[in-house]
């Protein structure tokens, strides 16, 4: 049997259509779980980068307090970060290859969130003996560093690797106990939470992987919003 419809009724159909989308696109916004960042332990990671007696650590970890100085000689511990989400890295002032890439994008990280008042970058010198205060100013001031949004560290040498290799796990080798002989090099960027808890690592030499970091931020800020 053939209906015949009338304009009437072909828009009280558009309108119930329209309703009956909108009622779904409304829903799944609703029911849609935010977005949220994984919380890294050691038992997450990757068992090179973590010392065995930490690999079965499955909940609580968190950076360990640390006592360095800045490129304008001021003592900087913890307390910098206090209620602050950072990232965290490690480099050296006369690196040739890959801390020439990780400077371009910790200039653009810095660039994109000099307006975060909640945001800061730690770049922690490898090499703390030979990158003393008034070189790493140097170095500071090259890159175009934020006083108070960039720190560039040095310091006691077993601790910046203690923090590396137990406190960030952002190297594979284990190495020594930062003595003369050791040294570490590394890419990434660690993402720390404002509970001292590691959120992500990325490619510091990719600017695709520093654009997800930037993205992470968004969601890591979102959520503390929330809460």
């Amino acid at each position: 049997m053939k209906i015949n419809l009338t304009t009437t009724d072909y828009l009280r159909i558009g309108i119930l259509v329209l309703v009956f989308v909108a009622g779904i696109t409304g829903s799944y916004f609703i029911l849609k779980p935010e977005e949220r960042l994984p919380i890294y332990n050691p038992s997450n990671l990757d068992r090179r980068l973590v010392a065995e007696d930490l690999r079965q650590v499955g909940m609580n970890h968190q950076v360990l307090p640390f006592n360095l100085v800045n490129q304008f000689g001021d003592s900087i511990s913890e307390a910098v970060v206090e209620d602050k989400i950072y990232v965290a890295d490690f480099f050296f002032t006369v690196c040739p290859d890959i801390c020439k890439d990780m400077a371009v994008q910790k200039r653009r990280l810095q660039e994109v969130m000099k307006d975060e008042e909640d945001f800061v970058i730690l770049s922690h010198s490898v090499t703390p003996v030979m990158d003393s205060v008034p070189v790493i100013k140097a170095y500071a001031d090259l890159q175009g560093a934020i006083p108070g949004k960039w720190h560039i560290l040095t310091g006691d040498k077993p601790q910046i690797y203690n923090l590396a290799r137990r406190s960030y796990f952002a190297i594979f080798d284990q190495g020594g106990k930062g003595d003369e002989a050791d040294f570490i090099h590394t890419e990434n960027f660690i993402l720390v939470d404002k509970e001292k808890r590691i959120r992500g690592f990325y490619d510091g030499t990719s600017e695709e992987e520093v654009d997800r970091l930037i993205e992470d931020y968004q969601i890591l800020k979102a959520e503390y919003q929330q809460d």
